[in-house]
């Protein structure tokens, strides 16, 4: 891990943080009470969006390291980062932790699972096949140390110095989101070479991708009949899939193959994007709402 992967797990680790400090076990206990949302999308994520990806990938008839990017993307679990996401939208993060979790332990068999199946079904991508195991320490390091200790001392925190939580939770919250911007803009010069090797339109599929993530995941929960909170939570559950995971299976098992590192690699620079900027319209409009009700 380089520094500036070390630098963004950091990042990554105060966002958590701050997002636990709002957090109360009673968010918890409601969710166990209702299992529906989570259901629902874990059945958005590791069924609905990998079946769209793999038709998308009939219809399309991209070279196969390209679709096998695609398909590898749509296999891999969601990240931490649509924890803070969900929490910046005024979603419910309760259910979006949740779902984060469970998804990250199933997708030690859905994973490969789901990438198998897909690339062996796809005539393009068959010669592709191959054996893929997911390091068990992968998942559990990015879980324990991204998600469950940043969540369990945000609540610790929030539960013994109350005070102390509602007095740095806003300023933390601020620049872990200032952070964040930074790197999407190192990550957008840095790859802006990208754009002149003529792979513009490649970039247009990656947006249509992860946009189809994002509408499935909103989908699943208006049919579930789920609140506005919750189907906040299910959209970026789906649509922001974990690319470091993908972009690190690619290296191990594919020799970091040019054209499968540079479909993990937009996806992973244009889900932040994509991300929050559907974040701030939600919470923009949330935030008017409740303005206008306070006036009436």
């Amino acid at each position: 891990m380089n520094s500036s992967q070390i630098l963004l797990n950091a990042v990554l680790f105060a966002m958590i943080f701050s997002v636990a400090l709002d957090l109360k076990p009673a968010d918890f206990v409601r969710v166990a009470k209702h299992p529906l949302p989570v259901i629902a999308g874990l059945i958005a994520q590791f069924l609905l969006l990998p079946i769209a990806t793999f038709i998308a990938t009939l219809i399309l008839d991209l070279p196969a390291n390209i679709e096998a990017g695609m398909l590898l993307v749509a296999a891999c679990p969601c990240g931490s980062l649509s924890n803070f996401v969900t929490h910046y939208s005024r979603g419910n993060t309760a259910l979006s932790v949740s779902i984060t979790a469970v998804a990250n332990v199933i997708a030690l068999i859905m994973t490969p699972t789901n990438f198998a199946w897909m690339v062996a079904n796809n005539p393009n991508t068959a010669a592709w096949l191959k054996e893929i195991a997911v390091d068990p320490g992968m998942i559990w390091i990015n879980l324990a140390i991204i998600l469950a200790l940043p969540l369990t001392l945000g609540l610790l925190t929030r539960h013994y110095f109350p005070a102390f939580s509602d007095k740095v939770r806003r300023p933390m919250g601020q620049f872990a989101v200032a952070a964040l911007f930074a790197f999407v803009i190192v990550a957008l010069v840095r790859d802006r070479h990208m754009f002149l090797m003529g792979i513009g339109g490649l970039f247009v599929i990656v947006v249509l991708h992860n946009a189809t993530g994002l509408a499935i995941g909103y989908a699943s929960g208006a049919l579930a009949r789920l609140s506005h909170a919750d189907r906040k939570a299910l959209t970026f559950e789906t649509g922001m899939q974990n690319s470091g995971l993908a972009l690190a299976i690619i290296g191990s098992q594919f020799d970091a193959d040019v054209g499968m590192v540079i479909v993990a690699g937009l996806w992973g620079t244009w889900h932040i994007v994509s991300g929050f900027s559907l974040a701030h319209y939600w919470r923009s409009r949330t935030i008017r709402n409740e303005a206008c009700l306070t006036q009436e």
